[in-house]
């Protein structure tokens, strides 16, 4: 098999299909990567496909990784995303007449893959979003794609994902949903940890804490969420607020002129805002939250935050877009897009999180990484099938 990502930066997708590719690997099938940039330049951040944790634990894995080596936003932004040089499509053809499947990590890299004189062989496209209509050429690159038989399945990982293609004119046949799941034996509730993260930060054990772990993007309704946070600290005295992702940082000045604006009068209540950036340890600031927040207006579809957040202990509140809702059902709080309704459930929701663990705990087993990586591989069995010649008999003499 081999995958092909745009690059190597932070995101929920990438996290997803690299978790992916390691459990298929540790399952026995032989995996690669491919990756058309090595170097991104996003939400503010300059990100280099070598420190990139999602680049790590594939290779530690034993997972092959290479780069055609561009650098987006940095270098080459105002070259055409489908123009690629011999050298590149030469790197890319190498890599795929290696390959009995190709994995494609969203339909970006459908530019590449759609060139022509490459090898021929079955691309599958992992669908992360709910808005196809707002992910630019790719769309018709997929729709290109199914059309002249390379794609022959995409696998969706929300059935808001599902319905948004269909509607978009992806033929449903080709559509297949696979939930996200996260690896339990990492992401669960850890009070050591907990106590140890909050000593670190110097915020008290018993401090109503709020996580939002998310890049610096409009759809993730950032302004939003600072308006919810300002009111919530005002009501809350001993409350923090922690920042999370690609762009949440002290670096970032467009984060900072939207906390000027979100608290005005009040910026001293942004004092109990912690901008952690990029993280690697995930699962010990979930469980040193008490509620995982997420405010997105568009795009989402089922947002690997909530369910790594519920599964360390943190009650999920958000806002309703792709599958949030259904994911936090019976586990946590669904709002509207309004400051003031988010504050308030978030406050219900430090206040209930007791109540709430055991639905928490019951739930895990419907989001195991296992059964999500299972589900790839037998759709993965089946297209390596149906491509593969059936050997006839010999005519007997």
């Amino acid at each position: 098999m081999l995958s092909v990502y745009e690059g190597f930066f932070s995101g929920g997708a990438r996290i997803v299909h690299s978790d992916v590719v390691r459990g298929l690997a540790e399952g026995g099938q032989s995996h690669q990567v491919l990756s058309i940039h090595g170097e991104v330049h996003r939400e503010a951040t300059r990100q280099r496909m070598e420190d990139d944790p999602c680049y790590r634990s594939l290779t530690a894995g034993g997972v092959a990784v290479t780069s055609l080596g561009r650098t987006a936003g940095l270098v080459d932004g105002s070259v055409a995303a489908s123009v690629f040089s011999g050298p590149e499509l030469a790197e890319t053809a190498r890599s795929m007449a290696a390959a009995d499947v190709i994995l494609s990590l969203k339909e970006q890299p459908l530019a590449l893959l759609n060139q022509g004189g490459l090898p021929r062989r079955p691309v599958v496209v992992g669908l992360h979003r709910s808005d196809p209509e707002n992910q630019g050429p790719a769309l018709d690159e997929l729709k290109a794609a199914i059309a002249d038989g390379t794609v022959v399945a995409c696998v969706c990982c929300a059935e808001s994902t599902r319905a948004a293609y269909e509607a978009a004119g992806i033929p449903g046949e080709v559509l297949h949903v696979i939930p996200n799941g996260v690896d339990l034996l990492r992401f669960r509730p850890d009070p050591a940890a907990r106590l140890a993260f909050r000593a670190s930060l110097g915020i008290p054990a018993a401090a109503p804490v709020i996580v939002f772990a998310a890049r610096y993007a409009t759809m993730k309704n950032v302004p939003l969420f600072l308006r919810a946070a300002r009111a919530f600290l005002a009501r809350e005295p001993e409350g923090h607020v922690l920042m999370c992702g690609a762009g949440m940082n002290e670096a970032n000045p467009a984060l900072w002129a939207d906390i000027e604006i979100a608290f005005g009068a009040d910026r001293h209540l942004a004092e109990r805002i912690r901008l952690l950036g990029v993280r690697r340890d995930m699962e010990t600031v979930y469980a040193g939250a008490d509620v995982v927040a997420l405010t997105s207006a568009s795009g989402e579809a089922a947002p690997l935050c909530l369910i790594e957040g519920m599964m360390c202990g943190a009650v999920p509140v958000t806002t309703d877009v792709g599958d949030s809702a259904e994911i936090v059902r019976g586990h946590g709080f669904v709002t509207p897009q309004d400051p003031e309704a988010i504050a308030l459930a978030w406050t219900a929701a430090v206040a209930g999180r007791a109540g709430l663990a055991p639905a928490l705990a019951a739930s895990r087993e419907r989001f195991s990484r296992t059964r999500m990586i299972a589900a790839y591989a037998a759709l993965l069995d089946d297209v390596h099938m149906q491509a593969s010649p059936v050997p006839t008999m010999p005519e007997p003499h």
